[in-house]
Formats: structure tokens, sequence, C-alpha cells
């Protein structure tokens, strides 16, 4: 029979150009098997074909065409609700009788080409564009271990089928431009190896692009452990020309992902005389370079392999291997030579700025100009601009670093980049040069955001001596504080990581992430075209991933506070947004919620807070209203939220941003609609000072500490309270000037939320500050304050 129109071909039957019959997986392994001198476990692989009859057979097709009409993949809500109806769909199909005969008829023929009755298998899904150069669909399916038996192997088949529509690969078609339905997938059924050891190795250094060096990982037990990330594995780099050793770094491991020896896997804890222990014999690891040099050499550019070593007999396998993607493009486009990605010592600055946020990376460079070219940036790229606005978060959240013409340490920028754990240096310009016209782009730099500088060229750094034995460092320990401390957050997506940090609850969401990076449409634009329910829904579920991560600490989210020029940028904005010649001043914040062209969108942000509490029962979610001018304003927000089910309460609390000098000269009148306040130190030194702290020109007169600033935030925490209200403040200056911490803990501010990269060191210095005043309380001699801050 053609190999077109066959449903089941052996691995020595395939070939890698066999791609659109059995995918990139089993086609390669194929190739493996039958043209190159390496241990490949044997198998065989359901085709392209087999699952479209299964699809057709069954009428899948017209189902799934149903199921995914209008689908809007960045709305994950939706994307997770109709992806998991069609994996169910194709689940509660019967696979037709002849195509199960045919596998479970293999299935047996492969035992007796083995010498085992019933042997265990891998089953291991290969959509057929996966791992072209141009699509890399690698790890989007799923793979079952240690399977056996017949009927077993046709269920796990099935299942690797319902994976080709898990969300991540569903997402990943529709940006690529893959029809859903022109992709199949194929089955790999493969020889189990019992892996006493496993994991992945490179022909390239997928940092860098340095090919001269061949790289092992390789962990305790499955592979599976090591591609996931559960576990840190051993780096083994051994020369490609002569396979000698030229590093090893082995790791301590302490569980293991084993098999069962009655089927399916567990996770087991390693005996301690095993946990500091080198996880492949040198022999092993020359063995493995050699195997990898050989797939290079047969396929003719790099390889990204899986391995593992069998624990009956201690013989290394290859498992899978595939082209390596990103380097193999990368020098293929730019038609370079290897040579280009030499790494240097040399340390040529290029330009200097402002150290946003610390970290040092290498890699290369993307200059965009106009906010039109985000969708060109990818993944791992440096982003150069003038300056970011919220509608770049999606582009932000890509990028390894951040290089900006302008801005401070309070842009948008800043403190973006500080939240997401993304090295970044602003205001360039300011230094001497913009790096927008300064730095080349496409060329390689050197990003060190500790200090603001930016280098030519990837640096090596030399290395430090590895420690003879390893030291168990103590756990880290964070003194009590009276002075709570919040943490500022965004994106949800980082909930769940900040979540393990030494903070009392989040003191600032910031709901226009969900905005930027979920909804990108404007409220009102929903409205009009019948779909609130999209806002309530998406605001709700990146709300609930917060409260949900952080629980029970509770959760104080801001109202939305765009301005007209980013509310513009919204998909629909135009229609409704009006052309301020100074937006930062003008319709933003409450003033925006009570306003009869706003009111109704301002309701869906309710709503989605109510849903949140009541439906999702996450009651450690409070709320903030943002640029409150004047107390009538106040008046009317909390109005409209208790119209909406939102009254202040034991359990419900409203706040409210007190970064306009008003709302402290009138905190004792705004004290009867709020349960505290959270200073906004950012707008709050700017209008009291009258400074733009965004305008290089004046940026120097911008200072948090300035008497005047000190004097508002006291009398503010005095007033409030008078009337038992609390105080906190969310800008960063208390994380930055220990001073000026100290001001706020002396003057008894309740709390203080600080980005994510500095609650730990903020923490301690909090605890300190206190500690000192308890002793200057104690011995009678602390310093005087030298300055009146009474007004």
């Amino acid at each position: 029979m053609e190999k077109e129109k066959a449903f089941l071909l052996w691995f020595d039957q395939l070939e890698r150009k066999d791609v659109a019959i059995a995918g990139g997986k089993s086609s390669s392994l194929g190739e493996l098997t039958s043209h190159v001198d390496v241990p490949v476990p044997y198998g065989f692989a359901t085709t392209a074909c087999a699952y479209r009859y299964f699809f057709e057979k069954t009428g899948l097709y017209e189902k799934i065409k149903v199921l995914i009409a209008g689908l809007d993949v960045d709305n994950s809500a939706q994307l997770r609700e109709v992806c998991a109806k069609v994996r169910q769909a194709i689940m509660d199909e019967e696979m037709p009788q002849d195509l199960q005969d045919l596998i479970a008829q293999a299935y047996k023929e492969l035992g007796e080409k083995v010498g085992q009755a019933d042997p265990f298998v891998a089953v291991r899904s290969s959509a057929t564009a996966e791992d072209l150069p141009d699509a890399s669909f690698a790890g989007q399916q799923d793979t079952y271990l240690n399977v056996k038996g017949a009927e077993t192997i046709v269920a796990k088949v099935k299942e690797c089928y319902a994976s080709c529509f898990t969300d991540r690969a569903v997402y990943y078609r529709e940006k690529q431009g893959f029809d859903h339905l022109d992709v199949a997938l194929s089955a790999a059924v493969q020889m189990m190896v019992f892996s006493k050891a496993a994991g992945v190795m490179f022909t390239v250094n997928v940092a860098a692009g340095d090919d001269k060096n061949i790289l092992i990982e390789g962990a305790w037990g499955l592979g599976e452990y090591v591609v996931q990330g559960t576990v840190t594995p051993d780096n083994y780099t051994v020369n490609k020309a002569t396979c000698e050793i030229v590093e090893k770094n082995v790791n301590a491991q302490d569980i293991k992902l084993i098999r069962k020896a009655d089927g399916d896997c567990e996770e087991v804890v390693v005996p301690l005389d095993e946990q500091n222990e080198q996880k492949l014999t040198d022999e092993q690891i020359k063995q493995l370079a050699e195997c990898a040099k050989k797939i290079e050499a047969h396929y003719g550019c790099y390889m990204d392999m899986e391995w593992g070593v069998d624990e009956r007999d201690n013989k290394v396998y290859i498992l899978q291997a595939r082209p390596e993607t990103v380097w193999s493009r990368r020098n293929k486009e730019n038609g370079a030579p290897k040579e280009e990605k030499k790494v240097t010592t040399d340390r040529k600055v290029i330009v200097k700025g402002l150290p946003a946020s610390p970290g040092n990376v290498a890699g290369r460079v993307h200059v965009i100009l106009d906010p039109s070219h985000i969708d060109e940036f990818k993944e791992g790229e440096i982003l150069v601009t003038e300056m970011t606005a919220p509608d770049w978060v999606p582009a932000m959240k890509k990028a390894k670093a951040i290089v900006t013409d302008s801005g401070g340490m309070t842009c948008h920028a800043s403190i973006v980049s500080r939240e997401l754990g993304i090295p970044c240096i602003v205001g360039t310009k300011s230094r001497g040069e913009a790096a927008t016209t300064t730095i080349p782009d496409g060329i390689d730099v050197t990003i060190d955001a500790t200090h603001g500088v930016v280098y030519e060229g990837i640096i090596e750094e030399p290395k430090a001596e590895q420690p003879a034995q390893q030291v168990v460092a103590a756990a880290e320990y964070f003194p009590p504080t009276g002075t709570k401390i919040y943490m500022n957050l965004g994106d949800p997506e980082l909930a769940e990581k900040y979540a393990t940090l030494p903070c009392d609850g989040i003191g600032l969401m910031r709901e226009e992430f969900i905005w930027t990076t979920y909804i990108h449409e404007h409220p009102l634009y929903l409205i009009k075209i019948g779909q609130p329910e999209k806002v309530v829904d998406q605001l709700a579920e990146g709300i609930r991933q917060v409260c949900q991560a952080m629980a029970p600490r509770p959760v104080t989210m801001r109202f939305s506070d765009f301005k007209s020029s980013e509310y513009r940028d919204l998909k629909g904005g135009d229609e409704f947004e009006p052309n301020e010649p100074s937006a930062l001043l003008g319709w933003r914040g409450a003033s925006r919620y009570y306003d009869p062209k706003y009111i109704e969108a301002f309701k869906l942000e309710c709503m989605a807070v109510r849903k949140v509490r009541e439906e999702f029962g996450l009651k450690n979610l409070n709320v903030m209203i943002p640029f409150c001018r004047n107390v009538e304003e106040c008046e009317k927000v909390t109005k409209i939220m208790a119209d909406c089910g939102l009254s202040r309460g034991k359990d419900f609390k409203v706040w409210l941003m007190a970064e306009i000098p008003s709302n402290i000269i009138l905190a004792d009148q705004f004290n009867k609609f709020v349960d505290g306040y959270s200073i906004g130190s950012n707008d709050l030194t700017m209008l009291v000072l009258g400074c733009d702290r965004d305008n290089d020109t004046v940026s120097h007169i911008y200072d948090e500490r300035n008497l005047a600033v000190r004097r508002a935030i006291r009398h503010l925490i005095e007033v409030a309270h008078k009337d038992g209200k609390t105080v906190s403040i969310c800008g960063q200056a208390p994380s930055v000037y220990p001073e000026f911490c100290e001001f706020l803990i002396k003057s008894g501010i309740d709390s203080m939320s600080v980005n994510p990269d500095t609650v730990k060191f903020t923490k301690k210095l909090a605890a300190q500050i206190e500690q000192r005043i308890m002793m200057d309380a104690l011995t009678g001699k602390g310093r005087q304050e030298v300055e009146d801050l009474n007004w």
C-alpha cells in the first residue's frame, strides 16, 4: 500500500520527508532508525490518514467546525471552554473497529519483534506540521509513558488525537495562521526505555547561538521532569570537535519521575546518597555527544534531542530528535556565518541610561519606533523603543530586556519591567544618546540593567570556581513588622510566581493589565456590539487568578485608570474617546465612572468584582478608586458601586488613591465615604510640585522626598487616623530611599505596597526601622526631627 494511504507504518518504513504522513516526531524517529547509526527504541506510528479517517467516519470535522466558529484565542476563558468541548467531543466518539484492530495487531507484532509479550511502550503525539523549521508544535500535544496492553494503547492514541486541541496548541496554530482542521496527528508507539537517567541535548548553545559545543542536560528518572522544568538537571558541555568534556555542573536533585512496575509513572524521593551524584558517567556523556554529532551531520542543521539511559543494561538511547528552530532559522534568514555569534571580553559601551529594573542579559536587539509594528516583536528579543505604553504589555512580556529613550524610574516601562522581572534601562536620551538612534536593529548586545549600561556584543563573564562541596543555605528569615508590606501587581499570570514572597497581600492590582493583555477592546464598543459579558468574564477571570493565588491575604484592585489617549488605543476606542490636550489631567479615574457617557462601562467593572467575590467566593478582594478630584465625585462613585451590590462592610473595603492635593486637604470629608487611602506618590509628587515626572527637562525637580510632599503625607495620616481610616502608599519611594521609608513609619503609616523585586528588602528595612524606633523610645536618646513636618 502507498505510504500516503496507509493507516500505520513501522519506523523503518518512515523517513524525515514523511512529515505530512506521520508528523515531525514519527518521521524523525523513522529517519533515525533507517539512516543514522544511533540506538533508537523501535516502534510504529499511526498516520495522518488514520487520524482523518477517524474524524471523517465519526463526523468530528463538522462538529469541531461548529465549536470553534468565532473563537477568539486571546479570550483565555473562551479558549479554555471551547478547547475542552472539542477534546470531549473527540473522546466521546468510538474509534472505528478496523483502525482499533490494526493498532492492536501492530502492538502484538511489536512484542514479537522485540521478544516481549505485551511490552511497555511510550505513546507520543506527532502533529503533521510539528518540528518544521518555520512551525514548531513540539510539546503542545500529549505523551503517555509506560503503558501496555492493546486496549490501553488504542485509548491512548485517541487521547493523543484529542490533545491536538489543547489550549496551547490551538492558540499557537491561530497565531501562526494554521487551519485547525488542516493539521492532523500521528501517534508514535515506541518501546519504553526504563530510564534511570534522562534528559535533552543540543548541538548549539540555545542561549547565545555558539555551535562549538554540545550541551547535555540530565536528571535522575524519566526525562519529563527535565522538559517540564520540575527539576534542575546536571549540565555537561562537550567539545563538538573532540568529544572532550569541557565543563560539568552537577546539581542536587531531591525528586524524580519513575515508571511503576505495573504501568504508569510516579514521583518519588531521590535517595540521599544519590541526590548530589553526577547523573551520567563520563563515558555515557561522550557516547551521547557522538550520537549528537552523527545526527547533526545527517540532518545538516542544529539539533534538539531527547535521550534516556536504560536501567536494565545502562545503554544510551535516543528517544527523539528534531531540528532546533530558533538559531537554525536565524542563521538561515541572516545568511551570516556562525562566527557572528562569538562572545567577546571587550566592554564597548553603546549607551547609558537609568537602571530601572535590575538584571544582566544578552541577546538580539529589535528596535520598534511605531506601535503598529509591535506584532513583529519575537520572544526573547531585546526591545528598544522611545517609550512604552499600556498596549505594549504583550510585547514587553516576551522581551528579554527593555531599553527606552525617555522616561524615569516611575515611567510605564520602569514599573512594568520591575513587576515582570525584566531588566530595563530607561532615559538613555537624558544620559547622552537616544537608544533608538544609537543601537542598530538586529545586533547582539549585553544589557547591564543593574548599572544602566548597554554593551556591544555578547560579553563572556569569567566563571567563578565551583566550590568543592555544596553549601546548604539556611531558609531566609523575615522578621514580623507592625507596618504591613503589600505588593504591587498587574499581570494576573505572575500571581502564582510571586505568591510565595513574604508580603501581606496585594496593595495595588492594576486592572489596566487585564484590558491590554486579554480584552483589547473598548468597553463601550463591546456594549455597542452586544458583548458586555466579555468585559465581566475576562476581568473576573484575571482578578480571580490573583485573589486565588494570594488568599487569604487581601487584594486591593484599582478600578480602571487609563487616560483617554490609552483608551483610544483599544479596539473601537476612537468612537468614544475625546482628543484631550493633556490627557494626564483629563477624563480619567473617578470622573469617568459617573459620567453618563461611561457609567455603563463602569458598572461592568463593578459586576466583575461582584462575580469574583460572590460567584467565586473570593472575599479577600477589595477595591480602590483612582484620581478622585473632589468629595462629590467620591460620593457619586460609591453610590453607583452600592447600587451594583458593592457596599462597604466588614469584609469589603473601599480605598481611595490619595494622589491629588485635594485628597489631602479635604481628607476629613473624604473619610465619610472610604475605609482608607493609598498614597499614589508618583502623581501626588507631580501635582504638589507641578512637575511632569516623565519630562526630562524638569525631572531633576521631581522628588518624593521634597518637604512639601512629606508634609502632605503626614497630614493625611493624622487626619485619616482620627476617623479610624488606614493609610498605605503604593509608589516605589519606600524601597528606593531608606530615609523616606523611615519617615513613613515614624509618621504612622499602616502599610506600604512595593514592587515584587523589592518586597524582601522592604520587609527587612521596615523591621530594622521599627526596632530602631523602639530602641529610641526605650533609651530616650533617639535622633530628633530637624524639619517641621506639620503644616
